[in-house]
């Protein structure tokens, strides 16, 4: 049998370049260039072309090569409060699959919630010659990122706003969720219904205290304050928190706790006090997490779009460097109520029959200046109790 023909390359190294992916494909090394950036303007027949020309040559990009010919690294940074919280690992796996298709590679710092710590690996950021940051705020109200205004390259906020600093900014619906969760408690005839939050003056926390006091209102019951516990999104603030609520003399019936850590710790104290869960507490937990359905019962979530909030705004970054002079645009994406076993519910419902859930559309808002973006969602469909 015939071996096929090895092809040889043209560049002394041995390596294939991109003029000989533009020679097979029969297009220039721009439109090479574009495909391989996932930009758009490429007709759908030229772009199989090319990459079916790059997976007969096995073509690997020199992304280093490529940073010293644009001017700076194709590096872009990623800061992340937590590191231990799988929400944000999976917001970076969908930043990074975005972007390393795009030819980009990620450069992550961890903040650890400290605001010093944070502001260091921004600097370090900064001097590494990053073509862009996608960022992620901390737990930290009051922070100061005015030092971002100065930096000649395109960045964009997920999950939380960084203060008053304006930039692209994707996040999910909040509040919606937030209405959902306890919209669902009171069909199950809950009224005592207390939340654990997160730190006080972000606006990841401030909306989803708003979804809680929508629907609590809506349905004509009083605030309690007492009801209403203020943590640090970490496990140890969730034990506290819940410990707190236990001690009430007339604590609450039903808990929805604002992510997926504080969850854990508030579960560890339900569980040394002997409470059952949905009989004696109700619970749900803002964050839906693969270990959700292995407890028992298994815990009602709100799920939020996490690699989705990841690709969304990674794709929004590369429309940047694209275009530098776009308008600012805030993106939220909806949310889902997954009813299990944890709220009293007769019949669990599974993760592919979610009920109550928030619109399916992107809301997108396109502004010049600090205009806050309105969403208005229809009232959640709940199943009867």
């Amino acid at each position: 049998m015939k071996r096929p023909a090895r092809i040889k390359p043209a560049n002394p190294n041995g390596t294939i370049t991109i003029r000989e992916v533009a020679a097979e494909a029969g297009v220039s090394t721009a439109t090479v260039s574009r495909v391989l950036a996932g930009l758009d303007g490429v007709k759908a027949e030229v772009r199989e072309r090319v990459t079916k020309a790059v997976a007969k040559l096995n073509y690997h990009p020199n992304r280093l090569a490529r940073g010293l010919r644009v001017g700076h690294r194709n590096v872009i940074g990623v800061i992340i409060p937590d590191l231990q919280n799988p929400f944000f690992t999976g917001v970076v796996h969908g930043i990074e699959a975005a972007l390393y298709s795009a030819g980009y590679t990620l450069q992550i710092g961890h903040s650890d919630g400290l605001a010093e710590r944070e502001q260091e690996q921004l600097r370090l950021l900064r001097g590494e010659g990053i073509a862009g940051l996608v960022f992620m705020p901390g737990d930290l109200p009051g922070a100061n990122y005015e030092s971002i205004r100065t930096w000649d390259i395109p960045v964009v906020a997920i999950d939380r706003s960084p203060g008053e600093l304006e930039v692209d900014l994707v996040c999910a619906n909040n509040r919606d969720g937030m209405r959902q969760a306890v919209n669902h408690l009171l069909s199950l005839r809950q009224k005592e219904i207390a939340i654990i939050n997160g730190p006080e003056g972000i606006n990841v926390t401030q909306e989803r205290l708003g979804g809680y006091q929508d629907a609590l209102r809506s349905a004509g019951i009083p605030l309690q304050n007492s009801f209403i516990i203020h943590s640090d999104f970490r496990q140890q603030g969730g034990y506290e928190a819940m410990a707190q609520l236990l001690r009430l003399a007339k604590g609450p019936k039903a808990v929805v706790v604002a992510n997926n850590l504080m969850t854990l710790g508030a579960l560890q104290a339900i569980h040394e006090r002997g409470i059952h869960i949905p009989e004696e507490m109700a619970l749900v937990c803002f964050d839906d997490m693969p270990w959700a359905t292995s407890l028992r019962p298994p815990l009602t979530a709100v799920a939020q779009p996490v690699e989705e909030l990841g690709r969304t705004g990674a794709q929004i970054l590369l429309e940047r460097l694209k275009d530098p002079k776009r308008l600012i645009r805030q993106v939220v994406l909806p949310t889902r109520l997954i009813v299990r076993a944890s709220c009293g519910a007769r019949a669990a419902v599974t993760d592919q029959q979610p009920v109550a859930s928030g619109s399916s559309k992107i809301s997108v808002s396109a502004r010049l200046s600090s205009s806050k973006l309105k969403v208005k969602q229809p009232p959640p469909k709940l199943s009867p109790p």
